[in-house]
């Protein structure tokens, strides 16, 4: 004589597919987020080629974060790469939802940028010029010249918005200019020696800081001046 499941072993059921479940959806949620911390490490590895070229092309000079009083007016470092990318699509990290602007973008100090160059250990094209040259970088490998920057998606929280721009270690932070740990705690780097990769990214334990994206400490242990501080 066939009979059908009792409620009890319904309930037992339903609670082993709710077991399984809870343990395997985070599973693919960190599956997910690590296909795009490899797409955002592409990203970070076609700047770094970018970077690269424009080091060879200027004779050994970092390029610089910003530059005025050219020909075709200021530009941020992202617009001056233009010529070795191509793409806007590459300032764009896949865990971010923002929208790439045009090269021709109003907003020219990159509102939209989720990554940020170090104006530690880059050239500044203003009319008190600073001027890094690769040779004067003592830790090529260990010193990093873009990183992930986190972007502001509501000006009450952040003031105003300086992701494209990451000046820390010495100075005051800016609340838009710090690297996210937006990929499984941590975030992708591009070195001056040509090689991104990701590194591990602390978060600040007593950050003020209400916005989206959880404000972070500066990483002490990577190369942020040409002399190798604060790492040596």
């Amino acid at each position: 004589m066939r009979r059908g499941f009792t409620l009890i072993e319904l309930l037992v059921v339903i609670a082993i597919i709710a077991i399984l479940a809870a343990i395997l959806f985070p599973v693919f949620a960190r599956a997910r987020e690590k296909a795009r911390q490899t797409s955002c490490l592409n990203n970070a590895k076609q700047m770094a080629t970018a970077v690269q070229m424009y080091v060879q092309d200027y004779d050994e000079t970092v390029i610089p974060y910003y530059q005025d009083g050219n020909p075709s007016g200021s530009r941020c470092w992202w617009q001056i790469m233009e010529p070795y990318v191509k793409n806007m699509q590459v300032y764009l990290c896949p865990s971010s939802y923002m929208i790439a602007p045009n090269w021709s973008a109003t907003r020219a100090y990159g509102d939209f940028m989720d990554y940020g160059m170090n104006r530690r250990c880059s050239t500044r094209g203003t009319a008190t010029p600073t001027i890094v040259k690769l040779a004067d970088v003592r830790y090529p490998a260990e010193t990093f010249i873009i990183a992930e920057g986190d972007c502001t998606r509501d000006r009450n929280d952040y003031n105003c918005s300086n992701a494209w721009d990451l000046m820390a270690v010495t100075s005051g932070r800016n609340a838009s200019s710090f690297i996210p740990q937006r990929h499984n705690g941590g975030a992708n780097i591009t070195f001056l020696d040509g090689h991104a990769k990701w590194h591990t990214i602390q978060l600040d334990p007593n950050s003020p800081y209400v916005g989206p994206i959880k404000y972070t400490l500066w990483p002490t242990d990577l190369c942020w001046y040409a002399d190798g501080r604060p790492k040596y």
